[in-house]
């Protein structure tokens, strides 16, 4: 059987209470006189010492062996002249106990050197009948019954330290798999809403090509032929940012159409309606309907739009929501600013919470683009949440591979 490692507290705690005694010795310096000892040899207070700095090696590894021999040498010494060294060892002993021996000698010493205590005191008291026989109990007390208590107290706060910090662990965990749930979800619906503009064009090309089968003209041929490449073309470009996505299959709810930019301004006063209790007012500023901008990038706009207007009404202060849409060179970039105050920032917010950002910036990478949200200084000095999103337009991928 391996011998237990030592911890290098232990050596320490032995080596020096061994060091101090062995001074005390030297010097003649001992707990009682030679008329009170049973053994009266100065040499005899050597053994329980060196017993005791034996016992501290095994405090952490063996505390109830080392507790119950170091009695025996606690005990053993009161038969001798004595040394201060081997009492505050002992009491190191009954400590070390408590805070790591099992959780059920740790209840139960606490008590039992309390009892121990008691009855110290009595049978003095009742042996020698005098005020002083008090001490005894009182350094039985200091010795054993202290130690104890100071052990359980230490034990108790490590226990509730332990306890804090897997709660927060939980916490943690519980938080990132929010995250997760939330990155999850977003990425089935975006493949829900591409996976029906996809479906749109195919059924496009399956229409268009029956009329070309079915008719024989040469011009409503080349029509229905120029209408399949150009749906072919589109339903290529939106089926390519599909294939990085999982669809969720168990959703038998009908997919609702897919929005796009001519319905901002319809959100932008649907929420203002919302938000005109609470004393906000929106502003939208977005420049006419274009032509050629890309399904996805519509659809990304208007669900970062959405989500920004919905977490304004939620946490923005009094004042003005904007929202602005501007077309740059071969991008869209989407800014929804809102004031940032007192309201936003009261109160702890819930682990786990921001599904709704963690959704926009997944849509915004999903196209390559860049997104940014945070407070930022607005005018006057006054601070406002900001949303800024920026989506690439261009497509590089205009004319089918062969």
């Amino acid at each position: 059987m391996p011998l237990p490692r030592l911890h290098r507290d232990d050596v320490f705690l032995a080596s020096t209470g061994l060091a101090g005694g062995l001074l005390l010795w030297s010097l003649g310096v001992f707990n009682q006189g030679p008329h009170h000892a049973v053994v009266d040899s100065s040499w005899a207070v050597l053994l329980p010492l060196c017993a005791m700095a034996s016992l501290e090696f095994l405090r952490r590894t063996m505390p109830r062996t080392a507790l119950l021999a170091g009695t025996v040498a606690v005990v053993a010494d009161q038969f001798t002249r004595g040394n201060i060294a081997t009492i505050l060892m002992f009491t190191d002993l009954v400590y070390a106990a408590v805070v790591y021996g099992a959780p059920a000698s740790a209840r139960r010493l606490p008590v039992v050197t309390g009892l121990v205590t008691v009855a110290v005191s009595v049978g003095a008291l009742a042996w020698y009948q005098e005020p002083w026989a008090l001490l005894l109990g009182v350094l039985t007390g200091m010795v054993s019954f202290v130690p104890a208590t100071t052990g359980a107290v230490v034990r108790n706060h490590r226990q509730a330290a332990d306890a804090a910090r897997l709660r927060a662990e939980q916490t943690a965990l519980l938080a990132e798999m929010d995250r997760r749930e939330a990155v999850v979800a977003e990425r089935s619906r975006m493949a829900r809403e591409l996976h029906d503009m996809v479906a749109g064009h195919l059924s496009a090309i399956a229409i268009h090509s029956t009329a070309a089968l079915s008719l024989d003209d040469a011009d409503t041929s080349r029509e229905a032929l120029g209408v399949i490449r150009e749906n072919s073309v589109e339903g290529l470009a939106e089926m390519r940012r599909l294939i990085s996505l999982l669809r969720d299959g168990g959703d038998s709810e009908e997919p609702a159409p897919a929005p796009t930019l001519a319905g901002l301004a319809a959100l932008v006063r649907q929420a203002a309606a919302n938000g005109a209790a609470s004393g906000l007012e929106f502003t939208l500023t977005a420049p006419p309907q274009e032509e050629g901008l890309p399904a996805p990038v519509e659809l990304a706009a208007y669900r970062i739009v959405q989500e920004s207007l919905t977490n304004a009404l939620k946490h923005a202060d009094t004042g003005e929501v904007a929202v602005a849409v501007e077309r740059a060179d071969h991008a869209l970039e989407v800014t929804v600013t809102s004031p940032y105050g007192r309201r936003a920032a009261a109160g702890p917010r819930a682990p786990g919470s921001g599904a709704g950002l963690v959704g926009m910036r997944e849509r915004v990478a999903l196209l390559g683009g860049e997104f940014e949200a945070g407070p930022v200084s607005g005018a006057a000095g006054r601070e406002t949440w900001r949303v800024r999103a920026v989506l690439p337009v261009a497509k590089d991928d205009k004319e089918p591979s062969p």
